[in-house]
């Protein structure tokens, strides 16, 4: 089995990931984790290839900030801002949220309404007050909570971390009973806000591309002004088998490595099973409550 390397969390890690590659990498073929590649990524706003080393491309989802009132009047769809004027004709209001007892609390009820996510099993997912605490709680002196209420009740959350001048979001979700009220359209204004106040350069929301052209979260983030930058990602052989695995391309997922048309395909089947076993388990439900 080929071996992989990365530093964890690296697009959280501030400063240079790996400031001395070579260095580092001399280092790494002296420990006991065996692996064939280590890989690393540039970072924002740096997207001009630093290295000679083999490259390809990270897709990253990011507004350039620089104010709010540019981001709502021409970045933003024309649908996105009646979304997040019609948030705030509802009833729902968004600000900067205290994580407490109170706050994990509204988070797991969020997380436990439905086992599933955009087409694939949420991990997430009837997790225990404790682990989502911890697991919410990281980064704790770099993040902010951005909460979303109706009538006071948390409706959907940001985490934002802080990673040198630009901003990531760890979590953005929303109870799906209240998509109506468009919490989530607010919750992204809100942090771009927050960004310009902060004065960070960038907001990034993971991935763009996900290769799913008709991707609905790809979409979503379109429409709410992200822009898809290709980041330099780098791959570094440590093995003859390493070295074999990048002239092959074996070092890419193999969803990457299929046509479009068998991934979308795969992607659909994935939907309906998981679908079907969200609705079985809810009728399961309904009939031990009977």
């Amino acid at each position: 089995m080929l071996k992989v390397a990365a530093v964890m969390d690296e697009e959280l890690v501030e400063g240079e990931t790996v400031a001395d590659p070579e260095a580092f990498v001399s280092q790494v073929k002296h420990t006991q984790l065996n692996a064939d590649i280590f890989t690393f990524a540039q970072k924002l706003p740096e997207v001009v290839p630093k290295y000679k080393y083999r490259t390809e491309w990270d897709s990253a989802a990011v507004i350039p900030i620089t104010s709010y009132s540019e981001w709502f009047e021409k970045r933003a769809e024309y649908d996105v801002r009646k979304a997040v004027k019609r948030a705030n004709r509802l009833g729902v209001v968004v600000r900067l949220a205290e994580f407490d007892d109170a706050f994990v609390e509204g988070v797991c009820r969020i997380y436990n309404e439905s086992p599933t996510r955009q087409g694939r099993a949420f991990w997430h997912y009837q997790k225990s007050f404790n682990d989502v605490k911890d697991e919410s709680a990281t980064y704790s002196e770099r993040s902010v909570f951005i909460g979303a209420y109706y009538n006071e009740e948390l409706i959907g959350f940001v985490k934002m971390v802080r990673v040198g001048p630009i901003a990531r979001t760890l979590h953005v979700i929303s109870e799906k009973k209240h998509f109506d009220k468009k919490p989530t359209n607010a919750l992204i204004a809100k942090t771009v806000e927050i960004c310009e106040l902060s004065g960070l350069s960038h907001l990034v929301y993971g991935t763009y591309a996900s290769g799913d052209p008709k991707n609905s979260l790809t979409e979503f983030k379109r429409r709410n002004g992200f822009e898809e930058v290709l980041v330099p990602r780098y791959h570094i052989p440590l093995t003859l088998k390493g070295r074999i695995a990048l002239r092959w391309n074996l070092h890419r997922q193999m969803a990457a490595r299929l046509p479009e048309g068998v991934t979308t395909q795969l992607r659909r089947v994935r939907g309906l099973w998981y679908g079907r076993k969200a609705r079985s388990s809810g009728e399961m439900t309904e009939r031990r409550r009977a």
